[in-house]
């Protein structure tokens, strides 16, 4: 089988959507927040994911999202864009646009709420990569979806073209293991988990796409390219430093917590949309000393 193309290696962002005042997209601090991730050594930038809010985006303002940040972007760092849906013809569709707009990958989560079979992973997946042409990162987060894909399943996929990657968010090692040793180098692999960065790399992942680069995006790139490059003590230095603020940026759901970090970094990011809410006074302090304790604010 030829070799696929490698998207990325290194952190991939997953990028929040700023809201202004009136909860409408505030496309000043996202200019803000491309550029900071830039500068700071993100290695890619993922548009209109989980963490980007858009299962509350309408249509109209998907499309812009993706053709402002791929404009800013400018061809600097790959940007990928989350297109699922469990609605297989939506998926397509979303694909189809983003890729028509220029995306360099397509983001697609499992199919949430309909709890499809393996078979039937395999049947939307392909049916997707068959009808486009720029590669798949498949998105495996079961907390969120209800569906796991197995290690089998992952190297059926894998045998399709155009599915080049996975981020896996399981949190299960032993699957992540075998999902490497079925698929080897067919299969890229991009930890789903802040605090599973390095254990996904010491099983052979290249990366992560990443919550925690939203606020530290040199550090995340620092603790995958020194693992790569060898550096296994400072890179494990890192994951270890980061612990407490990656459990701060999840004490609620993603992406209120974050959202709160940058807002106390001084970006203007606002609120998260309904039905998503604000973060707690308690876990909002325990995050502005987490941020004080590493010099982010």
């Amino acid at each position: 089988m030829l070799s696929k193309k490698c998207i990325f290696k290194g952190s991939g962002v997953a990028l929040i959507t700023p809201m202004d005042r009136n909860n409408n997209i505030n496309y000043e601090t996202l200019e803000k927040l491309i550029e900071f991730q830039i500068n700071n050594s993100t290695d890619a930038i993922i548009s209109c994911g989980t963490t980007g809010e858009s299962s509350v985006l309408s249509s109209e303002e998907r499309q812009k999202i993706i053709e402002f940040t791929i404009k800013k972007v400018n061809h600097r760092v790959p940007v990928i864009v989350g297109t699922g849906s469990n609605n297989t013809q939506t998926a397509l569709e979303f694909s189809k646009q983003a890729e028509k707009l220029g995306a360099d990958g397509l983001l697609i989560v499992t199919p949430y709420y309909n709890k499809c079979s393996q078979e039937s992973l395999v049947s939307h997946y392909n049916y997707i990569a068959d009808r486009v042409s720029t590669p798949i990162i498949l998105y495996n987060v079961p907390s969120r979806t209800g569906v796991n894909i197995h290690p089998e399943t992952y190297l059926k996929l894998s045998e399709h073209s155009n599915i080049c990657a996975t981020k896996e968010a399981s949190g299960n090692l032993s699957n992540i293991l075998k999902t490497k040793y079925l698929c080897g180098d067919n299969l890229d692999i991009y930890s789903g988990n802040d605090d599973q960065i390095v254990p996904v790399l010491s099983l052979g992942g290249i990366g992560v796409i990443s919550v925690l680069a939203n606020v530290c995006p040199k550090e995340t790139h620092d603790i995958i390219y020194n693992y790569l490059n060898n550096n296994i003590s400072i890179s494990r230095d890192l994951q270890i430093r980061y612990t407490e603020l990656i459990e701060l940026l999840f004490s609620d759901v993603n992406p209120v917590p974050v959202k709160k970090a940058l807002n106390l970094m001084g970006f203007d990011c606002g609120s998260c949309r309904l039905p998503l809410g604000e973060l707690n006074s308690a876990n909002t302090q325990k995050l502005q000393d987490s941020l004080q304790k590493l010099n982010l604010v």
